[in-house]
C-alpha cells in the first residue's frame, strides 16, 4: 500500500528547493566555460567567498563531500594521516573517501558535542617513527553534525588550531552548515575562521541551493586542490547556473537562518512536553535537533515509519535517538503539526500505528 505524500519533511535541510526568486537567478546566469576558467559567474562567486573569509583563493565544487576530499588530497599524500572527532561527518559519512581518493587513514578524539579542544588532542601526537603514518591534518567540523548542531566558540576554534599549527599540522574547517554557525555565535565568517587553512561550506543545505559548495584557502592549496576537483571528476563546464543560486544565497538566505534557530529551539521545547521523548531544549543551539525515545514505547526506526505514515519524515540515527531539522521550506505551524503527529504516534491515538511496549 502506497505511503502518503510526504507533507513535512524534517529529515534534513538538504531537501530544500530553489524558491522562484532563486530560479530566476538560475535561469538568467551569465555563464562560461569553468573548466577554463571562463564562466564570470563562478568567477564571481569565489571572489565573493575569497572576500567573505578574507582567503586569497577559492574553487566551486559539486559537494560538501567533494570540497572535504579536495582539501584532504591537497593537504596530504598517500600514507598520511588526518584526526577527527568521532562523530565527524568526513569519517562516518563519506564513504571512506579519504583512504580510496587520497591514500589517507584517520584516527579519531572523543569530544564534546562534536568538538575538540587542546585536553582532548594532547595524546595525540606521537613520535617520528618509520612504525607510524605521518599526522598532517586536522579535521573539524562548525557546526557539528552528529554531536548536535553545536556551535564551536571562536575562542576555542582559534585555540585549538594554534595548537594543531603547533605540532606541524594544517587545519581543515567542514563547514558544512557553517553560516548556522556564524549566525548563531554572531561572528563575522573571516574572523572565525582565521586560523583554519582550508574552510569548505556547503550552498544546498540551510542556504537552499540545489547544490554546491566552496573551498576556500592560500593559493598553492587552492590550486592543487583545483586539480583534484579535476581528477575527482567533477570540474564542470557552464556552472554559473548553480554559481548564480550560491550568490542569491548568499545575498539573501544567510540572515534568515536566525529563523531556523529560533523554530529549532521551540520546536524542542514542544518535543519535551511528548510522553517517551527525552531531550534537552538548551542543547539545540542551531537547526539541528536531536531527541531520545524511550525503550520502553519501541525503536527510533518504528517512530519514524509510524511518522512517515502520517505525512511527517524525520531521521533515526540509532536504535533510540533521532534527528529533526529545521529549514527554509517549514514554518512553525508546520513544527506545531509535526509535534501532532508525533503526539498521536507516541500516545497511540493514531489508529493503531502507535503503541507502548511493556517490558
Amino acid at each position: 500500500m502506497a505511503q502518503p505524500p510526504i507533507r513535512i519533511n524534517l529529515f534534513s535541510d538538504t531537501v530544500t528547493k530553489p524558491g522562484p526568486e532563486m530560479r530566476r537567478a538560475i535561469a538568467e546566469a551569465e555563464v562560461g566555460d569553468d573548466m577554463s576558467g571562463e564562466d564570470p559567474t563562478v568567477n564571481r562567486l569565489e571572489a565573493m567567498c575569497c572576500a567573505l573569509f578574507d582567503k586569497p583563493a577559492a574553487v566551486f565544487a559539486c559537494s560538501g563531500t567533494q570540497a572535504n576530499q579536495m582539501a584532504i588530497w591537497s593537504h596530504c599524500v598517500a600514507g598520511d594521516e588526518l584526526i577527527a572527532e568521532n562523530t565527524s561527518h568526513v569519517v562516518n559519512y563519506e564513504a571512506g573517501a579519504p583512504a580510496v581518493l587520497s591514500g589517507v587513514c584517520w584516527r579519531t578524539v572523543a569530544g564534546r558535542g562534536g568538538m575538540l579542544d587542546v585536553d582532548d588532542l594532547k595524546h595525540v601526537p606521537r613520535p617520528v617513527d618509520q612504525h607510524f603514518p605521518r599526522t598532517r591534518l586536522l579535521v573539524l567540523e562548525n557546526t557539528t553534525n552528529l554531536g548536535g548542531g553545536r556551535v564551536y566558540p571562536p575562542e576555542q576554534l582559534r585555540r585549538v588550531c594554534r595548537w594543531a599549527h603547533q605540532q606541524g599540522w594544517r587545519v581543515h574547517l567542514d563547514g558544512a552548515r557553517l553560516m548556522n554557525a556564524v549566525v548563531a555565535c554572531g561572528v563575522p565568517p573571516a574572523e572565525l575562521c582565521r586560523e583554519c587553512d582550508t574552510v569548505a561550506m556547503c550552498f544546498s543545505k540551510g542556504l537552499g541551493c540545489p547544490m554546491g559548495s566552496i573551498l576556500v584557502g592560500d593559493e598553492p592549496t587552492i590550486a592543487r586542490a583545483r586539480r583534484a576537483r579535476k581528477i575527482f571528476g567533477g570540474a564542470l563546464r557552464q556552472a554559473g547556473i548553480v554559481a548564480a543560486a550560491a550568490i542569491y544565497a548568499l545575498e539573501n538566505n544567510v540572515e534568515r537562518l536566525r529563523l531556523d534557530h529560533e523554530n529549532a529551539r521551540q520546536f524542542a521545547r514542544d518535543l519535551a512536553e511528548l510522553p517517551h521523548v527525552h531531550i534537552d531544549p538548551a542543547d539545540v543551539e542551531t537547526n539541528l535537533v536531536f531527541f531520545d525515545l524511550d525503550p520502553q514505547w519501541g525503536t527510533a526506526g518504528e517512530l519514524v515509519a509510524r511518522a512517515r505514515e502520517h505525512g511527517l519524515k524525520i531521521g533515526a540515527l540509532g536504535p533510540q535517538r533521532l534527528r529533526a531539522c529545521t529549514h527554509l521550506d517549514v514554518d512553525r505551524a508546520d513544527l506545531i503539526e509535526a509535534v501532532a503527529i508525533l503526539r498521536r504516534c507516541l500516545e497511540g491515538n493514531d489508529g493503531g500505528a502507535g503503541r507502548t511496549r511493556t517490558s
